[in-house]
C-alpha cells in the first residue's frame, strides 16, 4: 500500500480495579507502574484508554513513567460487547453456554457495543500513513482486546468470546501495510511479579 507504514498496536487491560470498580486497587497501581517501566524504551506516540476511571487511572500511571507520551480518551476503546453472535455460527457443543451468558446483557448495550466495536477498528487497526512506523497502546478492558485479536487473526466473528486478557497484561498486534496482521504478543506477564499476576482472570484458567 503506497503512503502507508507498519502500526504496532500495544494492548494492555486496565490493572485490578477495587470491588466497586471505581478506581484502581494498590495492586492495580503498582500493576501500571510496572507495566510503564516495560514500555519505557517503546517509540509509543500516543495512549488511548476507555473512559471508565479503571482505564484512566491504568494510563496516566503508564505515562508517569515515559516521556511526553500524550494521553487521550476515547470511548471506542471503553468496556462493551463488540458482536451479538447467531446461534448458526456458534459450535453446536456451546452455543446454548454462549447465548445463556449473552442474553444477560442489555439489548441497548449490545446495539451500542457493534458501533463501538467498528469505530475501534477504525481507529487503532491497520497500517497508518506516511512513511515511519507508528507505536500505539491502547488501555482498554478485556471484551474489545478479544475482539481485536481475533479480527487480527481473521477468526470467526464469535471467537473473541473464550478469550481471556489479565490485568495489565500485554498483547502486541503488528498491521504491516502488505502482509496480513499478526499477533506478536499476547496476555504477556513477564513484566509484573509473580503475586501481581493472573488478576483479573478466572481462576480455572490459570497455569
Amino acid at each position: 500500500m503506497p503512503g502507508s507504514a507498519t502500526r504496532y498496536l500495544y494492548l494492555a487491560r486496565h490493572g485490578e480495579a477495587t470491588p466497586d470498580e471505581s478506581a484502581l486497587s494498590e495492586n492495580g497501581r503498582q500493576q501500571a507502574g510496572f507495566l510503564g517501566d516495560r514500555l519505557r524504551d517503546v517509540p509509543l506516540s500516543a495512549i488511548s484508554h476507555g473512559p471508565l476511571p479503571r482505564a484512566a487511572q491504568t494510563a496516566q500511571l503508564i505515562a508517569d513513567r515515559l516521556e511526553g507520551v500524550p494521553v487521550r480518551s476515547a470511548e471506542a476503546a471503553g468496556d462493551y460487547i463488540p458482536c451479538l453472535p447467531q446461534e448458526h455460527e456458534l459450535p453446536p457443543e456451546s452455543a446454548e453456554y454462549l447465548l445463556a451468558w449473552l442474553d444477560r446483557v442489555p439489548p441497548d448495550e449490545l446495539e451500542s457495543g457493534a458501533g463501538l466495536a467498528r469505530e475501534a477498528m477504525e481507529l487503532f487497526t491497520g497500517p497508518v500513513p506516511g512513511d515511519l512506523p507508528d507505536h500505539q497502546l491502547v488501555v482498554t478492558h478485556n471484551f474489545l482486546i478479544a475482539w481485536l485479536v481475533r479480527a487480527a487473526l481473521d477468526g470467526p466473528r464469535w471467537r473473541w468470546l473464550g478469550l481471556a486478557h489479565c490485568n495489565a497484561a500485554l498483547t502486541v498486534i503488528r498491521y504491516p501495510p502488505d502482509q496480513p496482521a499478526g499477533v506478536l504478543v499476547y496476555n504477556d506477564m513477564t513484566h509484573l511479579p509473580e503475586q501481581l499476576r493472573w488478576t483479573g482472570f478466572p481462576a480455572e484458567l490459570r497455569v
